[in-house]
């Protein structure tokens, strides 16, 4: 996860907190840490020393071609930008490579949505439905 934060309340740490509670690997990019999560943090992609599934970029939308072929050079399978981070320059580079791409969704809200574990305040109900909760005015 490039740019993961060491401080619990900003959206990266949320994120990968989450997906790291579900089971997945986080590999944390960001030169200001030494270890995130409790996983050792490196300053690019280049200084991973094992093989990258997805590359999830939560940086400015500027960084995003760079990290883009980054990606492509370390052979990541997918370049995902959080929700918010908007790079057309990125998908073109991306659509040159054979990896899939995300771009402005968030990994956490798209594996919650897609398992079961998004509502209104973020817990697991075991419930996926449309159906609306009837409300009783008096």
């Amino acid at each position: 996860m490039v740019g993961l934060s060491a401080k619990w309340y900003r959206p990266s740490f949320f994120a990968a907190k989450y997906m790291q509670d579900h089971g997945y690997r986080i590999i944390p990019v960001n030169p200001n840490y030494e270890e995130v999560l409790g996983e050792p943090c490196y300053p690019d992609l280049a200084s991973i020393p094992e093989p990258v599934d997805i590359v999830d970029l939560f940086q400015k939308p500027e960084t995003a071609p760079e990290y883009a072929r980054q990606a492509i050079a370390i052979n990541a399978k997918v370049f995902w930008l959080q929700l918010g981070v908007i790079s057309h320059a990125a998908a073109r580079i991306v659509a040159e490579a054979p990896m899939d791409f995300v771009m402005d969704h968030c990994v956490k809200i798209e594996h919650a949505r897609l398992f079961g574990g998004l509502n209104f305040v973020g817990v697991n109900t075991n419930v996926i439905t449309s159906t609306r909760a009837k409300v009783i005015v008096n």
